[in-house]
């Protein structure tokens, strides 16, 4: 499908800039963005594929990952609540 439409100069020029950041076409890029836009958020089973692909590509097992989870955890709580210096 053709479309035209008018874009405020400003939009224009930041579309135009990332699609040339990306080595893309800007209609294309807008096509994408317009889509995205359409579909609505990404389901959490679409946001962590990535990551699915990367534990089940590591090997790593469910007692390994959930170790380091709470290592993590454990990690940010400390960070967030430091104890009290001498």
């Amino acid at each position: 499908m053709s479309l035209t439409i008018t874009l405020p100069p400003d939009v224009e020029r930041a579309l135009r800039d990332r699609a040339a950041d990306a080595g893309r076409d800007a209609a294309e890029l807008a096509g994408e963005l317009i889509g995205r836009a359409l579909r609505g958020p990404p389901t959490f089973d679409e946001i962590l594929a990535p990551f699915r692909r990367e534990v089940a590509a590591s090997g790593a097992t469910d007692a390994e990952l959930d170790a380091l989870f709470h290592e993590l955890r454990d990690e940010a709580w400390r960070q967030n609540h430091p104890s009290p210096r001498p």
